[in-house]
Order: structure tokens, then C-alpha cells, then sequence
């Protein structure tokens, strides 16, 4: 089973393309929504975050807002955070690349934000990047609520340079000509891997 690693910075379109990705039968491994889930009610992250961090935790859910800016320009504090959950996120994935197998799947996407800056293009067979113009990304993320030009430089010192992580994908996906142009470039990335054989998820993960 081929493992692809979907990566790309803040506002890039990387979670339109992930469903595009699963539109086409390919299953999605989805990080962010996984967090999601740990921080929800009942979740495996919730009594952890809120210990580390007292009063990021809401109504019995993390309050993402909250611990934003807790971490947010604090190295410090978001290795506690990354502590705690990649761990957590690291058990999702297995499973969910369990069922994935099981089901017969030729190839998996992992949808991983930080993949080369948390070293996880040695877990993949094949890495996509979703890329835009630097100021078609910039519009996108100031239109988000609560998004300041400040909250947008903080996120982005943490985030490899769009031009490297383009400089090391296998595929690069352009989602600044639209969503039509995204997937069709998004279904010859499937094309062209079809016939491809995964090597780590048989040698490392079976």
C-alpha cells in the first residue's frame, strides 16, 4: 500500500485537495480532524491539554482559541503540546492505515500540515504540496475570523518555506487557478501512482 504524504502551508488549499483525494476512492488520513477529535468532548487529549495548560479546557472540550494563545510564539510551550498529542495522533493513524489495508486499498493519503518539519517524509512513499502565490495564501488566512497579520507571522516562522517544501515534493498541486484545476491535477497525481508499489508501509508497519 503506497503511503502519500499531503503536506502544505497555512491557507494553501490543503484540505479542499485531501477531499478531492477521497472523492477519487482514495482513503484520507486526516490529522487536523483527528486533533479535532482528541480535543473534543471525550477525548483521549482533553484532561492532558488541560492539565499542562489550566483553562484551555471548556465545557469539557479544549477551546482551541484558548490554547492558541497559550503556544502561539512560545516554542516552550508547544513542544508540551506537541508531547502530548502526537503521540495520540501517531495511534489514529495506525489504525486508521490498518483499516485502510485491510479494505484492499492501493495507496493512502496522510494529510500531515508539518510533515518535513516533524520529520514524517521518512514515513511516506511519495509527498504532495499544495501550494499557492504568497499573497493569494496571505488573503486567504486574513479572511479567517480572528486571524491577525501578527497570529499569521508567528504560524508561518513555525512552517517550512513554501518554495523548499515545493523544492522537495514528489507532486505539486497549484489550487490558485480554482478548484477545477486543483482536481484534475489531483486525479493525474492518482494516475500516476497507481502502479506504484509502498515500501514502507509493508517493511515498517505491517
Amino acid at each position: 500500500m503506497l503511503l502519500v504524504g499531503l503536506t502544505g502551508s497555512i491557507g494553501m488549499g490543503k484540505s479542499e485537495t485531501a477531499k478531492m483525494f477521497a472523492r477519487h476512492g482514495v482513503p484520507v488520513c486526516d490529522s487536523d480532524a483527528t486533533v479535532h477529535a482528541l480535543y473534543d468532548k471525550g477525548g483521549a487529549a482533553v484532561e492532558a491539554v488541560g492539565a499542562a495548560f489550566p483553562g484551555v479546557v471548556v465545557d469539557g472540550r479544549v477551546d482551541r482559541e484558548k490554547l492558541s494563545r497559550e503556544v502561539v510564539g512560545n516554542p516552550e510551550a508547544l513542544r508540551k503540546l506537541e508531547l502530548i498529542v502526537h503521540p495520540l495522533v501517531g495511534e489514529a493513524q495506525r489504525a486508521a492505515l490498518q483499516a485502510a489495508a485491510a479494505s484492499g486499498a492501493s495507496m493512502v493519503v496522510l494529510d500531515i500540515p508539518l510533515l518535513f518539519e516533524t520529520g514524517g517524509r521518512a514515513r511516506v512513499d511519495v509527498v504532495v504540496v499544495v501550494s499557492a502565490p504568497a499573497d493569494v495564501q496571505r488573503q486567504r488566512v486574513l479572511a479567517r475570523p480572528g486571524m491577525t497579520p501578527e497570529k499569521l507571522e508567528a504560524i508561518l516562522l513555525k512552517q517550512m518555506p513554501d518554495a523548499d517544501k515545493r523544492a522537495r515534493a514528489d507532486f505539486v498541486v497549484d489550487t490558485s487557478l480554482g478548484l477545477a484545476h486543483a482536481e484534475a491535477q489531483v486525479v493525474a497525481i492518482i494516475d500516476a501512482l497507481k502502479h506504484r508499489e509502498g515500501k514502507i508501509w509493508t517493511s515498517n508497519h505491517a
